[in-house]
């Protein structure tokens, strides 16, 4: 295959040095570079390498994508100016041409996710439920059961404001306390969505700022199972109905038990690739059973009822879906990038 890359790599510089104008440039890239370029089409062929022949394939799969980027970045300053001097080189404005039509934008991919998963929770019966980014340190972490100089609380990166016990929210869980709080003693079935902050270096896989949706149940006789249930069908509506899930153990101090969840991975069906590390899953959101202290906090009787809580990341979940490499594109208000969704 790394034959067969490196073909594909002097294919594509030579259809690049002919390329004659922007346009003829832009869909180049969208056919060598896109989400849908050859490039990307080969490297979903990796699970059917040895794991001896992976770690030197993915890196000339890298060494490709850096040079073509460059190649590309240099042919289309060259075009730029060329087009630029012609254009000063013929004539006057003719104003019987006619004008150009507008050009309308599309909606974000991280906003189109969003909805889906709105809409999916939605027709399960969840209603949204909006709470506030700035946050106090005793509905972020004391009342979700993370007391003062507890180590949990280095699970999460905190941005402190210049008032005390103010902080930007490290996650949509301080919701559940406002949620119940709202309702209590009443039912509850409701989706927290809302933009997340964390002091972390910014990489490929992080950001300081990012959506995430929580989603709480309070009830009567609510079990695990109709967690599992319920998390299960989400996944599949959102992944496909075939798509395998499973569930693995894990600690929130504001559920009990609490576990992840994992699906399938999308990009080589559970074979094995770089995106799920070559386990065949990827993990999706964290979920559990409401902790009797967030209950008592948040105004329920922990003794009569009962709930499940989880967390899903928007981007993340994105990211997997249409084989997003890097979460910095989200931000990075590249067209090349935005258009393609």
């Amino acid at each position: 295959m790394i034959e067969q890359l490196d073909q594909l790599y002097q294919d594509a510089l030579t259809t690049l040095e002919t390329a004659a104008s922007t346009a003829v440039l832009e869909a180049w890239y969208r056919d060598t570079l896109g989400r849908k370029g050859s490039v990307q089409l080969l490297t979903r062929q990796v699970g059917g390498l040895s794991p001896e022949e992976r770690p030197a394939f993915g890196k000339r799969v890298n060494e490709v994508k850096e040079a073509l980027q460059q190649a590309y970045d240099g042919r289309a300053e060259h075009l730029k100016l060329a087009e630029i001097e012609a254009a000063i080189a013929r004539d006057t404005l003719d104003v019987t041409l006619p004008g150009r039509s507008t050009t309308h934008g599309n909606l974000h991919v991280a906003t189109k996710t969003l909805r889906e998963i709105y809409k999916i929770w939605a027709d399960m019966g969840f209603q949204v439920f909006r709470s506030r980014d700035v946050e106090t340190d005793e509905y972020n972490f004391e009342l979700l059961n993370i007391p003062q100089h507890h180590p949990a609380r280095d699970m999460w990166d905190t941005f402190h404001t210049l008032t005390p016990g103010v902080i930007l929210r490290t996650h949509t869980s301080p919701g559940q306390i406002h949620a119940m709080r709202t309702y209590a003693p009443e039912a509850i079935r409701v989706i927290l969505p809302g933009m997340c902050y964390r002091y972390e270096q910014i990489t490929a896989r992080s950001e300081i700022q990012f959506h995430q949706v929580e989603g709480l149940a309070v009830g009567k006789n609510i079990t695990f199972a109709d967690l599992k249930g319920t998390l299960t069908s989400f996944a599949r509506r959102m992944f496909g109905e075939q798509r395998k899930v499973r569930f693995r153990a894990n600690y929130f101090p504001f559920t009990e038990p609490s576990a992840e969840m994992d699906v399938e991975c999308i990009l080589c069906n559970g074979n094995g690739c770089n995106v799920c590390k070559h386990s065949g899953w990827l993990e999706i959101l964290g979920c559990g059973m409401v902790h009797p202290n967030v209950f008592r906090n948040g105004g329920y009787d922990p003794e009569e009822y009962s709930g499940y809580a989880f967390g899903m990341g928007p981007e993340r979940i994105a990211m997997l879906k249409y084989g997003i490499e890097d979460i910095r594109y989200f931000w990075g208000n590249d067209l090349r990038f935005l258009e393609q969704f």
